[in-house]
């Protein structure tokens, strides 16, 4: 602590991303990326954009916007792009949820969304799961100022269908609803085509996981222009060069290659079930996970010392040591050999 520390950074609990380990050939599937490299038409596209690095880039990413509602069958004025779909959501907490009546998220979920509230001054409540780790939209009926949900949510994987959130969205016409589909592209439905319907939908995703592209940084948010625009204002008076030219063109590259990416989100899909498969052979409790990684407990082996006893060997997993959460682990969906390994180990600890 420092005497020259605002008020705001004593009180803030920052988040705490999954170790990025400097050790070389470990198996890491402990934060959810990719096990693939993204497609080969972004190498290309970020080596044509070199030559521009002498100019500032487009700040309202243009192109990328457009490729984007392209894809959504959106206009690219309903289009928000940032640096990661964890600023968008940061510009979406200031934007548009800070209202006098709480803010509504579950339990467990992603764990950025109380730091946020902390940073913005945002009052929320908590919504418990139910006994099967499930969201149950009857219990958002309540005085609310906003919602947000990850569906899939993380870190359990589990989806709300389409159909359940429109009930949600349109049980709170007077609130705004933001769903965070980080991992949608793996078996979800998404809640873009309901963006037209309703005024109060925000719906924002990302190119890390699918798009294998966490380390250029791109995310979005889709939703009507009124909510759009909030967003924008919100970042011309904070950052009006958010995504730099390779990220933009990089990024555009990949949306445009749908043959890659239904190719490598199948490839996970497959490897995911078959991890899920083997860890339940093994006496795991899986959830029904439709992300790139699944959520499992042991009923006789704790999962903190699981998780210590594969690093010990060189697999890396996520562990999360809350009240509802430390009987987990999260395991990233990698490669069919690294599911190989974690499994041929996992058999000999269990």
């Amino acid at each position: 602590m420092s005497r020259f520390w605002s008020s705001v950074v004593h009180n803030l609990s920052p988040y705490v991303p999954g170790e990025q380990p400097k050790r070389d050939g470990l198996v890491k599937l402990n934060t959810n990326e990719n096990p693939y490299p993204p497609s080969p038409r972004v190498r290309d596209a970020i080596a044509a954009a070199m030559d521009r690095l002498h100019l500032y880039p487009d700040p309202r990413a243009s192109r990328l916007r457009e490729a984007i509602a392209s894809r959504y069958g959106v206009s690219p004025d309903e289009v928000f792009v940032g640096n990661g779909s964890d600023e968008v959501l940061a510009h979406t907490f200031q934007a548009l949820l800070k209202h006098d009546a709480p803010l509504l998220f579950p339990d467990v979920t992603y764990s950025f969304y109380p730091v946020y509230c902390r940073l913005y001054g945002v009052r929320y409540q908590e919504v418990p799961l139910d006994a099967a780790m499930r969201v149950e939209i009857a219990d958002y009926r309540r005085p609310c100022g906003a919602i947000v949900l990850a569906n899939p949510n993380a870190p359990t994987g589990i989806a709300l269908s389409r159909d359940a959130i429109e009930a949600l969205v349109a049980d709170h016409p007077d609130q705004v609803v933001v769903i965070d589909e980080a991992y949608v592209d793996f078996g979800a439905e998404s809640a873009v085509p309901l963006v037209a319907r309703y005024d109060n939908l925000l719906v924002i995703q990302t190119l890390s996981k699918s798009r294998a592209l966490a380390g250029l940084r791109v995310g979005f948010a889709i939703g009507q222009r009124p909510l759009i625009e909030a967003l924008e204002r919100v970042k011309d008076s904070f950052n009006s060069y958010p995504l730099d030219g390779l990220a933009i063109a990089g990024a555009v590259a990949s949306i445009e290659d749908d043959a890659w990416f239904q190719d490598t989100r199948a490839r996970i899909m497959a490897s995911r079930e078959a991890l899920s498969r083997a860890l339940s052979d093994m006496g795991f409790e899986v959830l029904p996970s439709l992300a790139n990684f699944v959520f499992a407990r042991h009923a006789s082996r704790g999962a903190a010392q699981l998780a210590a006893e594969l690093r010990e060997r060189g697999v890396l997993v996520r562990y999360f040591n809350g009240p509802r959460t430390a009987d987990f682990l999260r395991i990233t969906v990698g490669t069919d050999e690294q599911c190989r390994r974690l499994i041929e180990l996992t058999r000999g600890l269990v």
